[in-house]
């Protein structure tokens, strides 16, 4: 029987917090819901709000439902399934996958627009860490967990998440992509960036399956409740499952650790997403007996999260977020840091004398290095101090080989 937290969560409070927060960040629309106590309360602007990288936690349910029914083991290779993806990935498992210790980089470069295409990059593509001993962000890990759904369901993704997974929960889909360009029978909000500027959602086709779902933050907590109550397609052991933290695993940037899907708090799981010109947030108490979920369609929900989990932690609701404000004392700037890093095709160059991090075309001033070798950087927009990442030293050598960003591990080339 799952315990229940009793807090001072109600409709008109809810409603007065994310008015104000609203304003103060200059979101368009936004949609909270929270399960507490036994019921839910859903506040603000209804409608599907591109939620981006959440769509990782469906798809990974996906495949725990294709474990389940025996189609489908974590410990099996990508190449027993998907033909040949070359000696590195081919040898890669659903496991690694599911956790981001694949070592496969955070995107492709060159033209992936065909499935095709995309399966012979990751042939090509270099591994930025070994499989299995580290964690790094991975789209391209999950665009291959939705062909393997596909491969082994014989429906293509779109068709299985609906109906393996969110018809069952009684959910009701859009997506921002759709195959062979169909336009979405089903209207979703507009993400927006600076000031209430509209932005077009470009996710290619092929990879749908990393963050194409469009979803109510009603929705999400539909779908985290599945975590709460047990009930669903998945059984409270393979929920379990999914929920346990890897061991060894260090999603700097993103969360305390990683699970088959999930990201892990403290004491809580989630995933958080942003789509082109949106923010979206899932947070699930499973003992508890709490979701949280956020959608708003600006770049600047991001900022209105973090405001309010500090107002639902003053009422009560204690819920868990990765602090990244908190750093040791900085240390005089060490040698050998200047240079470039890699993963895929995006780079990343760290000139130490000018103090700067250059990330693309954007310059990031006053690089600074804390005494744990994470680094904070001013952020060009806003003017504030931020996390930017930490710096990853050969244990044998002590040399810099690497860098930490966004949880994305980046090569020292």
């Amino acid at each position: 029987m799952t315990s229940t937290v009793r807090s001072a969560v109600d409709r008109t409070t809810l409603e007065g917090a994310l008015t104000d927060l609203l304003a103060r960040h200059d979101v368009p629309a936004a949609q909270l819901s929270v399960h507490t106590g036994g019921e839910t309360i859903t506040v603000g602007v209804d409608g599907k709000y591109p939620i981006g990288s959440i769509t990782k936690p469906f798809t990974a349910t996906l495949a725990m439902l294709l474990v389940a029914d025996g189609d489908l083991d974590l410990e099996d290779r990508l190449g027993e399934h998907l033909g040949d993806l070359g000696p590195r990935v081919g040898r890669l498992t659903v496991r690694q996958l599911l956790s981001h210790t694949s070592g496969l980089p955070a995107a492709l470069g060159g033209e992936t627009s065909s499935t095709r295409q995309y399966l012979r990059a990751c042939r090509d593509a270099e591994l930025v860490l070994r499989p299995g001993l580290g964690f790094s962000y991975s789209n391209v890990g999950y665009v291959l967990l939705s062909r393997l759904v596909e491969e082994i369901t014989g429906m293509d993704w779109w068709e299985a998440v609906d109906a393996l997974l969110l018809t069952p929960l009684g959910i009701e889909p859009a997506f921002t992509v759709e195959p062979g360009g169909k336009r979405s029978v089903h209207t979703f909000m507009s993400g927006h960036a600076g000031r209430g500027i509209p932005v077009d959602q470009t996710l290619q086709e092929v990879e749908a399956g990393a963050g194409a779902l469009a979803l109510s933050a009603e929705d999400l907590v539909t779908f985290g409740l599945m975590h709460v109550t047990g009930d669903g397609p998945l059984s409270p052991q393979l929920l379990r499952t999914m929920r346990r933290q890897v061991p060894g695993v260090v999603p700097f940037g993103l969360a305390n650790g990683w699970g088959l899907g999930l990201a892990v708090f403290d004491g809580w799981v989630g995933h958080d997403g942003t789509a082109d010109g949106t923010s979206c947030h899932l947070r699930i108490d499973p003992a508890g007996g709490q979701v949280v979920a956020l959608t708003t369609n600006a770049v600047s929900g991001a900022a209105l999260w973090v405001d309010l989990v500090e107002r639902l932690r003053g009422l009560g609701l204690d819920v868990a977020d990765y602090d990244l404000s908190h750093r040791p004392d900085e240390m005089p700037m060490p040698a050998g840091l200047t240079g470039s890093y890699a993963n895929g095709d995006m780079e990343y160059f760290v000139d130490a004398g000018d103090g700067v991090l250059r990330v693309g075309g954007e310059l990031y001033p006053e690089l600074t290095v804390h005494a744990d070798w994470a680094f904070s950087v001013l952020e060009p927009e806003s003017g504030r101090r931020v996390l930017g990442g930490r710096f990853l030293r050969d244990p044998s050598t002590g040399v810099i080989n690497g860098l930490q960003t966004g949880g994305r591990v980046a090569a020292r080339r």
